[in-house]
């Protein structure tokens, strides 16, 4: 995979955190948009795939449909297009997507394909081989991690991990973190603002990025860590009040306040870590294994940077992912045996190997874990950092009646007027909870 690709990629999952299909449910109004559908065209099955366009370069779209023997009519990911595609039933074939928010959500509205039959039947994807974080794509309609399986991870990252610039640890005469022991939530704030460097009264050097992949998943992670849930037992309300999610949102909060790091008061102008990481401008990012890819591309920053386990808030320990990005097949997809072919060239195939020895996440079958690069000892840190930390993955449910960025977006209108104001957690928890728990109820009553 190209750094260009990478980068892309990230933007993408930037995107999907701020726009998703609308918690109200889907509307057949739009089904007009639906004109791109699957077909067949000069003798050849046409598979519509709905991605991201620099992942499918015309050089890749060209040897995917050499290698599989089929047209594939690509279709730019856009929520509210397969909104209108999924309702009209002209559903592309196959849609990228991401597994860890996003399947409760399509699944509990009848829009995926199981797949387990196919995986059943297939010499190339056996279930034996599937890594656990593929469990975020099943959905037995009360619980994620369990029950049919709809999509598949490409790869991966367990993504409260987090990386940090050795040399900015030494500056601040600081000692680095453990490679194998987690440091506690507090501990990670404390570094944070020993590392921060100010100018002029504003942030030259972020000391921490504590949210990689929104505000929200953070938020679960953390109170998981501390014991509790943020969602109910049925994951139709949340509450912010109990004592685990409020000890993790007054950390937000405290993290906030401090602004040693891009927040939703004040968020990174360049938009993710990226930059500002290669820039010398932060000394903590919490991302997962997958950007040591942007690390490993630049020697000189990769000499300097380390790769730590996810921070912990209680005792119990967990780390987990909260993308898990891949592809499913949607139910009313028309050419459903050729997007099994897809699958198994792209999961299983060439595709899945390049990937594997790219460094830009850990591989979806276990049987390509050798193929991560371990050849500098920025590599080799890396993956032995990674490989300690697999075991303490787990499913975190996400709900299936609103979308991530729903429930980012109440958070984003809440949190910077509390964090300015001083306002106390339990109060900020209090709205939270009204006003989230309207999202999810309006979404339940869609559902049924």
């Amino acid at each position: 995979m190209s750094t260009t690709t990478s980068l892309d990629r990230r933007r993408f999952l930037a995107l999907s955190a701020t726009t998703a299909l609308a918690a109200t449910g889907l509307s057949a109004c739009a089904g007009s948009a639906g004109s791109s559908t699957s077909g067949s065209g000069g003798g050849k099955t046409t598979l519509t795939l709905m991605s991201v366009a620099n992942e499918w370069d015309k050089k890749t779209l060209k040897a995917a449909e050499e290698a599989l023997g089929m047209n594939i009519n690509l279709i730019l990911s856009d929520p509210t297009k397969l909104n209108a595609m999924l309702a009209a039933k002209n559903a592309p074939d196959v849609v990228r997507g991401l597994g860890a928010t996003e399947t409760p959500y399509f699944a509990a509205r009848g829009l995926m394909t199981d797949l387990d039959p196919y995986i059943a039947k297939s010499s190339v994807l056996k279930d034996s081989d599937l890594a656990p974080v593929n469990d975020v794509w099943r959905y037995d309609g009360k619980k994620q991690g369990v029950g049919p399986r709809y999509g598949l991870a490409k790869d991966y990252s367990q993504d409260s991990m987090f990386w940090y610039r050795t040399d900015m640890f030494e500056a601040a005469k600081l000692d680095a973190p453990s490679a194998t022991e987690p440091i506690s939530y507090d501990e990670w704030l404390d570094l944070g603002k020993k590392l921060v460097k100010r100018r002029f009264g504003k942030v030259n050097v972020y000391g921490l990025n504590a949210t990689g992949m929104g505000v929200f998943p953070q938020l679960m992670g953390m109170t998981a860590s501390a014991g509790g849930s943020v969602f109910a037992e049925d994951l139709a309300t949340v509450d912010f009040t109990s004592p685990e999610a409020q000890k993790a949102l007054q950390w937000y909060l405290d993290y906030a306040k401090a602004d040693i790091g891009p927040s939703v008061v004040n968020p990174n102008p360049d938009g993710w870590d990226g930059p500002t990481f290669q820039a010398n401008r932060m000394a903590m990012s919490c991302n997962g294994y997958w950007f040591g890819g942007l690390i490993g591309a630049d020697p000189k920053l990769a000499g300097v940077s380390r790769f730590a386990p996810a921070p912990q808030l209680g005792d119990h320990r967990v780390s987990s992912c909260f993308g898990a990005t891949g592809f499913w097949i949607p139910r009313d997809a028309k050419n459903k045996d050729a997007a099994w072919k897809f699958f198994e060239w792209y999961f299983g195939g060439q595709p899945a190997q390049d990937r594997a020895a790219s460094g830009w996440g850990i591989p979806s079958l276990t049987s390509l874990n050798s193929k991560m690069p371990q050849t500098n000892d920025f590599q080799k840190q890396a993956f032995q950092v990674q490989q300690q930390e697999l075991s303490h993955f787990s499913v975190i449910s996400f709900t299936p009646y609103a979308q991530q960025a729903a429930l980012e977006g109440v958070l984003t209108k809440v949190l910077p007027g509390a964090v300015k104001s001083g306002t106390p957690a339990g109060k900020v928890a209090d709205t939270l909870n009204s006003q989230m728990n309207e999202l999810l109820a309006q979404g339940k009553e869609l559902v049924g």
